[in-house]
């Protein structure tokens, strides 16, 4: 049982390669909740992988709008829906999302003292961007969980 849990520590995530940005065209950047939209030609790293799920690990949270319109942009993967901010879902970066195998369980997040749960509905795509797809964001970095304001 040790050599396996010291195994799974020492699996690492690296990036898998890099895209070049494309300046989105004019009004289709959307730079709600202080996103940014991606700079033409500058390199972004993209991974296919997120570091070990454990109760230990610490992601990145962000804030996203699952809103028709909001700068999550399309519907939800998991549903194919929109939700209204004030709902707690999550978007996981590719590796944890792990091909929707997430979808619709609940995690829960603990932070400033308090825990929440909130519902996987997206994956927050770390391995394309730049493009109308991702409303001109780069890729996700490969430890994010995008929530709602709600979380």
């Amino acid at each position: 049982m040790f050599s396996a849990w010291s195994s799974l520590q020492a699996q690492t995530c690296k990036p898998s390669d890099m895209i070049r940005g494309n300046k989105a065209p004019q009004g289709q950047c959307n730079k709600e909740n202080n996103s940014y939209c991606c700079i033409q030609g500058k390199a972004c790293t993209i991974y296919k992988c997120s570091p070990p799920v454990s109760s230990h690990r610490k992601a990145k949270l962000t804030i996203n709008s699952f809103e028709k319109g909001g700068d999550g942009g399309a519907p939800s993967e998991c549903d194919n829906k929109f939700h209204p901010d004030n709902t707690p879902v999550v978007a996981q970066s590719t590796g944890w999302f792990n091909n929707k195998h997430k979808c619709l369980n609940y995690i829960t997040i603990d932070g400033n003292g308090r825990s929440v749960k909130a519902k996987v509905v997206d994956e927050c795509d770390s391995t394309m961007g730049c493009d109308a797809n991702h409303d001109y964001q780069p890729p996700c970095c490969n430890n994010i969980v995008d929530a709602s304001k709600a979380v």
